[in-house]
């Protein structure tokens, strides 16, 4: 017992004799002017933290560069073989954020494959569009969008084949797709009978467990929103879906949709798929911020440049850009979708035609424009393509841009552009503003007295 009483009261000695020597410690350190705390920067790291890609570095998402040697995959050998030794940590640029006010986290730059599964000037060949969805995922990306409207069925069944073959974890990547409808397709409007199928038919051409987002592509307007998110809920309910969203929705249709939804206890949409470049800023800018903040609706954008619809050279940029365009009204929107794909270079060319005899050519006005934008990304060290993204990504309402890539060389020098955006500071952004002059602004408010 008294061994025990001398043990205790030497312990709490020397535990009072260390206390002693810390503060005197922390005391001399500060009167001691030479010694420095270590420095704490605030400013975003120039990489991704590994914390984060630890799912994707993992034992089962590894990178599985060997490929079995056969003639067919030679090609796909040869594009992953130079990309190996540099692509073991993700890209300089990539961030993860949650995709509107839900907790899915993704990388704030996605793989849009219109381009890359043989649709609107993409290849047909499945080694390359294989090279490039691996090139996309071992750089850090993990969002893989999907649009039977742009390349068919052909696409799923594809994206199903390659993630087969790489065997990825299947927590590493997000998967949307979308549910497409016009009033040329066969299963017309979005009742709850189309939707039901859609959804089943793209389980099984992906060959996936669930599919981590449906869109709906264009609201009905035939259709009762009831119905749409009743059957929305119905299938994320039974476990095919994890998350829905809308493409091309109105805001006050996705109000309408966030309404029925808590009327009816139904899981929200939690994000919009939208066009965003340049040239096209009210939605994006103007009314996509105030959904978030009010629903928790997050921004997923896209533009023809991002997706590789235009080229990086000035002048085959321009013509491409402005012949892909829909020129609606006065203040063309440069809004084109994928149904009117087939009409766009007719009315593209006859706008060109009327704007030689018009006193202000829109054509021309949006030319000068996109010539100084070209011209300043070449004071730049970049593409114009380039820029654009960069441009895109400086606006923190986007939680994703969807980049697009017919080949590993297309896909790599957008991913380069994520390096740009530290370059564009107030006063360049000002210097884009004063070229493109096109900033959007909310009407003023009018009192109902003043209209009286």
């Amino acid at each position: 017992m008294s061994q025990l009483m001398l043990y205790n009261l030497g312990h709490a000695s020397n535990a009072g004799n260390d206390t002693n020597n810390n503060a005197n410690t922390n005391s001399s350190m500060e009167d001691d002017e030479s010694y420095a705390l270590p420095t704490i920067y605030r400013c975003r790291a120039p990489i991704a933290s590994l914390d984060c890609m630890e799912e994707f570095n993992g034992v089962e998402s590894g990178v599985h560069c060997n490929v079995s040697t056969g003639t067919k995959e030679q090609l796909l050998t040869s594009c992953i073989s130079s990309q190996s030794q540099r692509l073991q940590h993700p890209s300089p640029g990539i961030r993860y954020r949650n995709l509107g006010k839900s907790g899915l986290r993704v990388s704030n730059v996605g793989l849009g494959t219109w381009t890359t599964f043989g649709g609107v000037g993409g290849s047909n060949n499945e080694e390359t569009a294989e090279a490039v969805v691996t090139l996309a995922y071992d750089s850090g990306i993990n969002v893989f969008d999907l649009s039977e409207a742009h390349s068919g069925h052909k696409a799923e069944i594809q994206l199903g084949r390659i993630l087969s073959r790489r065997n990825w974890n299947r927590s590493s990547y997000v998967v949307t797709t979308k549910i497409y409808w016009n009033t040329k397709t066969e299963g017309r409007g979005l009742s709850r009978k189309h939707i039901i199928e859609s959804v089943q038919a793209s389980l099984a051409r992906l060959q996936l467990p669930y599919i981590d987002i449906v869109m709906i592509h264009k609201a009905d307007p035939m259709c009762p929103m009831e119905e749409i998110v009743r059957a929305m809920n119905y299938v994320i309910g039974k476990g095919w879906v994890m998350y829905w969203g809308t493409s091309r929705w109105t805001p006050v249709e996705i109000m309408e949709a966030y309404s029925n939804c808590r009327q009816f206890n139904c899981v929200t949409p939690i994000v919009e798929q939208a066009e965003y470049h340049l040239f096209y800023r009210d939605k994006p800018e103007l009314y996509m911020p105030e959904l978030y903040n009010k629903i928790g609706v997050g921004l997923m954008a896209w533009s023809t440049i991002t997706i590789g619809m235009s080229s990086s050279k000035p002048e085959e940029g321009m013509s491409s850009l402005l012949s892909r365009s829909s020129y609606k009204n006065k203040y063309s929107s440069f809004s084109w979708t994928e149904d009117e794909t087939q009409s766009l270079y007719k009315e593209g060319s006859d706008c060109k035609e009327k704007s030689t005899t018009d006193e202000e050519p829109p054509a021309r006005k949006y030319s000068d424009k996109l010539r100084d934008v070209c011209a300043l990304a070449e004071r730049l060290g970049c593409s114009f393509a380039q820029l654009a993204i960069a441009w895109t990504l400086k606006n923190d309402s986007v939680q994703c841009l969807l980049l697009g890539a017919s080949s590993i060389e297309q896909l790599y020098e957008s991913l380069q552009s994520l390096q740009l955006i530290p370059k564009l500071n107030t006063t360049m952004m000002t210097e884009i503003e004063r070229i493109l002059e096109n900033k959007p602004s909310r009407p003023p408010m009018v009192s109902t007295l003043a209209l009286r």
